[in-house]
């Protein structure tokens, strides 16, 4: 059976598949569909499925390439989250390649240093891997699929810096990484664009190698409460499930708020959309659809990163709301400034 046909046999989401963090979250039951389909792998990063930015965006994007394809979105797609400690990565990784599920999606840059050996150890399974460059792994069924985020972070600060009234900004970081020093050294350039002289207060919720900054939504609360005491009037998060935390403040302080990944908004409450001006989208659900989509045509160039960015649409901002309608023209001459060249955006602060 070719892989075209295999996904039009596939099976999707199994609603009830995904796990808590703390049992390490096996989510299948059976361990995949019936013999001969093709079964797509999700090992999730902190937080798992709802968080209501990235992983729920890379799962958005597995679904979207099924039911596209004509699979019956019920059974095939196994998801894994990892344990409380992120400790078990290898073992989510390992246990969706033995028990046969091809391609393997790993969900964010924690698994940078375990994916490339695990790779190496199942030749005959394809795995991808979310924000973290394979190029230089040598790996031949590895597949880089990574992302701009500078670009719409820049794109962030500008609007941030447009609808400023104090002249003061944050931002809260998940962890401190150089992915996420990405998303900081863009706002910060974007805004200090638009004005040189404001304040960007910096907050990282965790430091290097711990991953629960990204699901501590009380910590994200109380950093965005403190800059918002201290003057800033927008904060913009880079820190997956802890930016619930950064709107609850947002809206006890009567101030903006920035989302990440996905379109926040539309996952929003009513009282929470009242705040959230835009979002910086990283369409990582584009990006795992499209690979998914190489994969089951056999068109797939794997061994290799798939390059995400603004002239390809991978990051921008989103309009829900209408916040930022009387500044699309400011936004839109800085994008093609930034596609042009004739911007550089740097990636560390």
């Amino acid at each position: 059976m070719t892989k075209t046909a295999a996904l039009l046999l596939a099976g999707g989401l199994a609603l009830s598949a995904c796990a808590s963090d703390e049992d390490g979250g096996d989510g299948g039951g059976s361990g995949g569909g019936s013999e001969g389909t093709l079964k797509v792998g999700v090992a999730y990063d902190t937080g798992g499925r709802g968080d209501k930015s990235f992983n729920d965006s890379a799962i958005a994007g597995v679904e979207a390439a099924v039911q596209a394809l004509g699979g019956d979105v019920d059974e095939d797609i196994e998801e894994l989250s990892p344990n409380e400690d992120d400790s078990n990565r290898e073992e989510l990784l390992t246990q969706l390649a033995e028990n046969d599920f091809n391609p393997v999606i790993a969900v964010g840059f924690a698994y940078g240093d375990i994916i490339a050996d695990i790779a190496a150890d199942y030749p005959d399974t394809q795995f991808a891997i979310v924000d973290t460059s394979v190029e230089d792994l040598g790996v031949d069924n590895l597949t880089g699929l990574i992302f701009a985020e500078e670009e719409g972070s820049f794109l962030a600060g500008v609007a941030a810096a447009s609808k400023s009234v104090t002249g003061h900004l944050g931002f809260v970081g998940g962890q401190q990484s150089p992915l996420i020093e990405k998303f900081e050294a863009g706002y910060v350039a974007g805004a200090k664009a638009v004005k040189p002289d404001i304040i960007v207060d910096v907050t990282y919720l965790s430091p290097a190698g711990d991953g629960s900054g990204f699901g501590d939504p009380e910590g994200g609360k109380v950093a965005a409460q403190g800059m918002y005491q201290a003057g800033a009037d927008i904060v913009f998060h880079a820190a997956g499930g802890s930016g619930e935390g950064v709107f609850e403040a947002a809206v006890e302080a009567g101030q903006r708020a920035i989302g990440v990944d996905s379109d926040q908004y539309l996952s929003a409450s009513p009282d929470q959309q009242a705040v959230i001006m835009t979002s910086m989208l990283k369409r990582v659900d584009l990006a795992v659809e499209e690979y998914l989509n190489s994969f089951a045509d056999d068109s797939l160039e794997s061994g290799t990163d798939i390059l995400n960015d603004l002239s390809t649409e991978g990051v921008g901002l989103s309009e829900s709301g209408g916040y930022i309608d009387d500044i699309q023209d400011v936004i839109a001459d800085f994008r093609q400034q930034i596609i042009d060249g004739d911007v550089e955006v740097p990636t560390t602060p």
